[in-house]
């Protein structure tokens, strides 16, 4: 018989990804109606994330920063997005939090330079949140 907290603990949240493994959790899959999404991700090479320029219903977060714990406050990267209709560019080079309002049009979302590997962490206040065609994880 387990406890009576067991319930509160959530496993199994992770999944293949494109550099290696990455963290996903969507409340929605675990413990029902809960506007929460984390998609958590290590970038060791450039690439292009995100391609076309969109908008969601829901409140995104955006973190960038160093997965060398030890030397967090260095961001070994260099990354450009573009938010709003005008789609003014960005380029974050530091340990970086980024909040993307409901409806607020954002990307490319662009890992132009990567030195040293750094985390990308998504969250996103919807229950079930991933891009199209990704794999979504079991409950």
């Amino acid at each position: 018989m387990g406890s009576k907290y067991d319930r509160w603990f959530y496993t199994n949240l992770i999944l293949p990804g494109k550099f290696g493994d990455r963290f996903v959790y969507f409340a929605g899959n675990h413990v029902g109606d809960k506007n929460y999404s984390v998609l958590w991700n290590c970038i060791t090479e450039p690439f292009l994330m995100v391609n076309d320029p969109h908008t969601h219903d829901f409140d995104q977060f955006l973190h960038f920063f160093n997965a060398d714990s030890l030397h967090i406050a260095d961001f070994p990267a260099e990354v450009e997005i573009t938010l709003g209709e005008e789609l003014e560019k960005h380029v974050i080079t530091e340990p970086t939090v980024l909040h993307i309002p409901a409806g607020m049009l954002h990307a490319p979302l662009n890992f132009k330079r990567v030195d040293k590997p750094v985390i990308f962490m998504n969250v996103a206040f919807t229950p079930e949140y991933m891009k199209p065609g990704e794999m979504h994880p079991k409950p």
